[in-house]
């Protein structure tokens, strides 16, 4: 993560002595080098005391200070040494404890900064060290912030890790997105009883392999006890499988903000013709398909993009000038460049941090909106009777829709050892974990089977945005669409700095190589989703595809392939375990070859 604020360059050389350059810690006769040489930081004298702890507690050194308030004996006086020694710009590169005031509105922003310096000057340290376990990253460098929702009566410890209801939440929080949207669509293309079974078997298989991630970096994780998954390939099967798995680590996160912008876009559309109608009187509140459903139902099916309903009659010329001007594919994907493309620039996001249980709240309305409309809809349900407009399938063959989408429904694959590190009761990891991922499975089903069961039009008509099934003008569907809009602008530019610093470290090893190159690689991301906005405006198809590629990988195969190092390295591999787990992969692929026959 890069820092919150403009720091002070901490890449200096880790010698600042003529001669033979010592490889290791010093021995303690080496009396000749303290501290104003890098090779041994933070260490003013041989009775400093350094822990694990104390890097990750609000410990501080003062720049023109020898010693470090840690002492816990007086410090021996170092030898006479030239001026050259003492100057500041040679030492690390630290932050004076006046420079932080809480009350200070940039005091998170420095306290970020702190954070990645310590990384960045902890990782280059530990090359010189002869002892792996000596200057090990502390486990608060990643903001954990940007995971974890406040839960009010769940107070720190000041140890830096969470409770078991935290890490639950906080892992049902991180997965739930805009799958929830789809979820009745999903359930449309595979059937009612096909539907359930292909949520819980994918919900099941994800789970399994999440699971098998955190073992082998219990195991082999000793030595980067900060590492993800691309760390953990890197080191059981090759550099090759950490360049893979970061590359399909970007193209999860472009598939999220390619759907995001679809659905600002769609969101801002239709928010925007509301208040127009409203303001000119030109609402039409006439039932769209006639006496068999509520006035406000919509039937996309028959619609042009949800603008007017599709007739042959209308001409160009009966279009007003709003209606070319602001028309859903064409201008309004562009419209939305004013209004994002400002934000993802930023330095730091710390501000958008502070919106992250928007995420919650969205969720929570969602599942007020579906209960709400589907109760008042009533059960439409007829097995038999095909010729009915209410007949419901029990399997579709074009269930592969559905599981496709809920590979990047269930996915948190990239991300699940930060979260599930900072848990406090490790040992608990895989009852929490699996507690998670119930209440996500349940989540899915809930709002898939109430709104699929309900709907009082024929359930072809189910859109992969359930609020395009509404009129622009229904209460609740105005607000759920501005409250959502809201929402995404917030969550848009945090995808878009971790998709721009994994992006950078990968290929510069800078977060932020300057402001050009960041303003170039936010230029063809922004270009990017405009273009799928305009040409293939379809949420669901975007979601299941980018779903079944990247789930080959980091959900059927990568996981798999670790657990399988892992049993090898530790000489418990049998035959009859390969065999059975490299069945996951061949059905990650069959889920990939079958969306291009849905």
């Amino acid at each position: 993560m890069g820092p919150g604020t403009d720091a002070p360059p901490v890449r200096q050389k880790m010698f600042d002595r003529a001669g033979q350059k010592y490889r290791g810690w010093k021995p303690h006769n080496y009396s000749d080098y303290d501290s104003g040489s890098e090779s041994h930081p933070l260490m003013s004298s041989d009775t400093s005391q350094t822990s694990h702890t104390s890097f990750g507690a609000t410990a501080f050194m003062f720049p023109d200070s020898e010693t470090s308030d840690l002492e816990s004996a007086a410090p021996v006086r170092p030898r006479p040494r030239s001026p050259e020694f003492y100057n500041t710009a040679r030492r690390p590169f630290l932050y004076p404890v006046d420079n932080f005031r809480k009350n200070d509105s940039s005091w998170e922003d420095q306290m970020s900064a702190i954070t990645y310096n310590r990384f960045q000057y902890y990782s280059k340290l530990r090359a010189y060290a002869l002892d792996d376990n000596a200057l090990i990253i502390p486990n608060h460098v990643v903001p954990f912030t940007y995971f974890v929702p406040y839960i009010s009566g769940t107070e720190s410890r000041g140890d830096g890790k969470q409770g078991s209801l935290v890490t639950i939440f906080a892992v049902w929080n991180t997965i739930m997105g805009s799958s929830l949207l789809t979820m009745p669509w999903g359930m449309q293309n595979a059937g009612l009883l096909m539907g359930i079974i292909t949520i819980v078997a994918m919900g099941g298989l994800c789970l399994y392999t999440a699971h098998k991630i955190l073992q082998v970096q219990m195991h082999h994780g000793e030595g980067n006890p900060d590492g993800e998954v691309a760390e953990l390939a890197t080191q059981l099967l090759g550099k090759w499988a950490g360049y893979i798995a970061k590359l399909f680590s970007l193209l999860v996160l472009l598939g999220a903000v390619i759907v995001y912008w679809v659905l600002m876009s769609n969101f801002l559309y239709h928010s925007v013709d509301y208040i127009y109608e409203t303001v000119t009187d030109t609402a039409d509140f006439s039932p769209q398909n006639g006496s068999e459903a509520p006035p406000s139902v919509l039937c996309p099916l028959y619609q042009f993009y949800n603008e007017v309903p599709y007739n042959t009659s209308v001409s160009e010329g009966q279009r007003t000038t709003f209606d070319r001007v602001w028309n859903l594919t064409t201008t309004v994907p562009i419209f939305l460049v004013f209004v994002i493309g400002p934000l993802i620039n930023f330095r730091s996001v710390t501000f958008f941090t502070k919106f992250n249980s928007l995420g919650t709240l969205s969720v929570m309305y969602i599942l007020v909106f579906v209960i709400i409309k589907s109760a008042s809809f009533g059960v439409n349900v007829d097995f038999r009777n095909i010729a009915s407009i209410h007949f419901t399938p029990v399997f579709q063959a074009s269930f592969p829709a559905l599981s496709g989408m809920a590979s990047l429904s269930f996915f948190i694959h990239n991300i699940i050892i930060t979260i599930m590190r900072n848990n406090r009761h490790q040992e608990k990891n895989t009852r929490d974990l699996s507690i998670a991922y119930m209440l996500v499975t349940a989540t899915y089903a809930f709002i898939g089977i109430i709104f699929y069961i309900c709907f009082p039009l024929r359930k072809n008509c189910i859109s992969d945005n359930l609020l395009n099934n509404f009129q622009n003008w229904d209460p609740m569907t105005v607000i759920a669409r501005a409250f959502l809009f809201f929402q995404l602008i917030t969550v848009y530019p945090l995808i878009a700095f971790m998709l721009r610093s994994q992006f950078f470290m990968a290929v510069t090893r800078d977060v932020y190589p300057g402001f050009s190159h960041v303003m170039g690689f936010n230029a063809i991301i922004v270009t990017i989703c405009v273009l799928f906005a305009v040409f293939l405006p379809s949420i669901g198809t975007i979601i299941r595809y980018t779903g079944a590629l990247c789930g080959l990988l980091y959900i059927f195969t990568l996981p798999i392939l670790l657990h399988l190092a892992s049993k090898r390295a530790s000489g418990k591999a049998s035959l009859i375990s390969t065999v059975l787990h490299l069945i996951i992969p061949v059905i990650g692929a069959i889920n990939l070859l079958a969306q291009f026959f849905v």
